[in-house]
């Protein structure tokens, strides 16, 4: 299998209901995923419907290969700084 054969619902963390919500939020390929990275996508997703941040986690973790889990405990101040930001950048 090569790197463009490679659906979201393969990536560590995911599943079919994760691929779901990223296509819902238009994004369909990993590689999508990789040039918004976690955050940017994250918030995709959470303009067209409710999700917790433990998304934000497995995306984390997909893109880095982690566990959603140990993204959570290490990651997760960075990450909500970051998400704060972005999330900043869409309301100026």
């Amino acid at each position: 299998m090569n790197k463009t054969d490679i659906r979201i619902a393969d990536l560590p963390n995911f599943g079919p209901k994760s691929q779901q919500m990223l296509e819902q939020a238009g994004i369909h390929t990993v590689e999508q995923l990789r040039e918004l990275g976690a955050v940017r996508a994250y918030v995709q997703v959470k303009r067209v419907g409710t999700v917790s941040l433990n998304l934000l986690w497995a995306m984390e973790g997909a893109l880095t290969g982690q566990h959603w889990q140990v993204v959570a405990k290490h990651e997760r101040l960075r990450l909500l700084l970051e998400l704060e930001d972005v999330e900043n950048e869409h309301k100026r």
